[in-house]
């Protein structure tokens, strides 16, 4: 009884196994049970084991006010439990017996892809509400340099940082706010950010990570399907403004008519005196190079083509994999020649300039902070079974760090992103399927924690710029549409909170053998399903509202989920079911 019960906790661990089964030899496998078996010795003889440090965001220490007081504590611990690691970051999967090259090339190149088509839209993004401050080649630079400096010094080095659609909407108010108040955006651009990076530091040496402790699974998804929906969001905005603009607008739909910019026309021209204004700008407004625009209700049509197969092409290669087998002329991008890098004009703000960007700093500083926190904690969850250890409280002090760079520059903010960060620890992991009660479940063996493809990925981005215009001119608009929402419809796979939405709409029968449909009421689970809704439905009123200020209060919102998970739900449901649906753990 004895014996088995051993060889039972050996080969409890499914990477154990994953171990076992690559082994070549006898010796091999004799000596990987007795390094287990020291393993499992070392763990029982020391339970604060490496990663239950005081200041981890994950250890079941209560939290304390004291915690926040300790400056650099966590810092310090992060390092320490991080540096030893550090050269296996580069070595592991390259050297020794174990070598997965061909897995690096291949996460290389999809990382490298995932990246630079995000960085395309938000820079053309940026391009369009900055009016070319920040353009494409700027956010691309931005975005190599960043990345580079992320995968080289970060404690999480599979998390991905980016430019992402808060970032662009701050972005976009303060150039409404320059453009209201006749200030210098460079320069309120760039005070706005260092006083970011000074709270985000702030917020590092003072363990404000710890934070985390109160952020509940249901929390962090309800935050995640909300940035899954900004890209869906925005998909559909970019179709609506290319129909809007080449379906209705024009009065003769095969006619061709000249453009110019608005508010301006050629001298002799003639514009119908039945047209109507609507009509008018469309026939003033161009987002073509060229002085003709052909008016077909083709084009539109194109564009929604394109989107929709580059979402088809993409989800069925992602769902290939699962299978049997094998186990035009378009809207284009503009690219400016200006200088790259140049220090903004700090002199031309006076100093209620500098303290009214205090502010706004503050307030995103909390956005970077909750959604740089967030994808932390997602990228590190249990299921991805990473062995490395944590290291929130550094990560955060050098998002705060890239940012002063990127503030000083002219380039675009960047933080930890979702759902990039959580892709990419799926393309380094090794899986393994299972049934059960019908359903089949993959189960994530082993990752390889490594820098080398997040590195590779962000130097290819910065070799790239030196490519431009012209591949920018083949990648028309609708395919990165279709991308944002390929990004959004995979990102949602794992997603507890999908997965009991779509309880909802199926017969009890049917439901899967879950932990929580096992143990917790079907009325319970539904409630606590709406009310997750409801919160989703709130930030994406204000986090999507038409009116740009009304955005600067959504971090604010973020914020306040964590009492109405901790404060206000317990009162509707019991605290014991919704600990076990919080449970990481399917």
């Amino acid at each position: 009884m004895e014996l088995g019960r051993t060889f039972a906790t050996l080969f409890s661990d499914i990477s154990f196994r994953q171990k076992l089964l690559d082994t070549k030899t006898q010796e091999e496998f004799k000596e990987a049970l007795v390094f287990q078996r020291h393993q499992l010795t070392a763990s029982n003889q020391q339970p604060t084991a490496l990663g239950e440090e005081e200041t981890d965001p994950r250890s079941n220490k209560p939290l304390m006010c004291k915690d926040f007081l300790r400056a650099g504590r966590g810092i310090y611990e992060d390092l320490c439990r991080r540096l030893p690691y550090y050269p296996s970051d580069f070595t592991d999967g390259v050297v020794g017996s174990n070598k997965t090259l061909l897995k690096y090339m291949t996460t290389a190149i999809f990382l490298y892809i995932a990246i630079l088509l995000p960085a395309i839209a938000f820079g053309s993004l940026n391009d369009e509400s900055t009016r070319g401050e920040i353009d494409v080649k700027k956010t691309m630079i931005g975005q190599s340099i960043g990345g580079v400096i992320y995968s080289l010094f970060a404690g999480s080095p599979l998390v991905i940082p980016l430019t992402t659609a808060p970032l662009a909407i701050f972005i976009t108010v303060i150039r409404g706010i320059c453009d209201d108040y006749d200030l210098d955006f460079p320069a309120f651009y760039a005070c706005i950010g260092l006083w970011n990076s000074f709270f985000l530091i702030l917020g590092g040496i003072f363990n404000l990570s710890l934070l985390m402790k109160l952020f509940k699974r249901s929390t962090e998804e309800v935050i995640a399907l909300f940035i899954s929906i900004a890209f869906v969001v925005d998909a559909v905005k970019g179709t609506v403004k290319i129909f809007h603009r080449y379906y209705s607008a024009p009065t003769l739909s095969n006619g061709t008519m000249k453009a110019f910019p608005p508010g301006q026309g050629q001298q002799g021209s003639v514009v119908p005196s039945n047209a109507s204004g609507a009509v008018t700008a469309a026939m003033e407004y161009t987002a073509f190079p060229e002085s003709i625009i052909h008016c077909t209700r083709e084009r539109p049509l194109l564009c929604l083509l394109l989107m929709l197969g580059t979402l088809w092409m993409g989800y069925t290669l992602y769902q290939f994999k699962r299978s049997q087998f094998l186990a035009f002329q378009m809207p284009v991008f503009k690219v400016h020649d200006r200088p790259l890098f140049r220090v903004a004009p700090f002199e031309r703000l006076s100093l209620l300039n500098v303290i009214s960007a205090m502010g706004l700093g503050f307030l995103l500083a909390v956005l970077i902070f909750i959604d740089q926190n967030i994808v932390v904690s997602l990228t590190n969850a249990p299921e991805n079974r990473l062995l490395k250890g944590t290291a929130y409280h550094w990560d955060l002090m050098l998002s705060g760090l890239i940012n002063i760079l990127m503030s000083v520059l002219g380039l675009p903010w960047m933080h930890a992103a979702f759902p990039h960060s959580t892709l990419h620890v799926r393309q380094l992991a090794f899986v393994e399927q299972r049934v059960e009660g019908g359903h089949l479940y993959e189960t994530i063996v082993q990752v390889k924690e490594t820098r080398l493809t997040s590195l590779v990925a962000n130097i290819f981005i910065g070799m790239s710029v030196l490519l431009l215009p012209v591949p920018l001119q083949w990648i028309p608009k609708p395919v990165l549409y279709g991308l944002f929402l390929y990004i959004a419809l995979t990102s949602i796979d794992g997603n507890q909170m999908c997965d009991r939405m779509a309880l909802l709409l199926k017969e009890q029968t049917s439901y899967p053998p879950t932990h929580y449909i096992r143990k917790v009421p079907q009325r319970k689970v539904h409630y606590f399903t709406f009310l997750q809704m409801m919160q989703l439905g709130v930030l994406c009123t204000f986090g999507m509202y038409p009116i740009p200020y009304m955005k600067m209060i959504f971090p604010l919102l973020m914020i306040m989920l964590i009492p109405i998970r901790n404060n206000v739900l317990p009162h509707v449901i019991e605290a014991k079911y919704l600990d076990i649906m919080d449970a990481q753990h399917m």
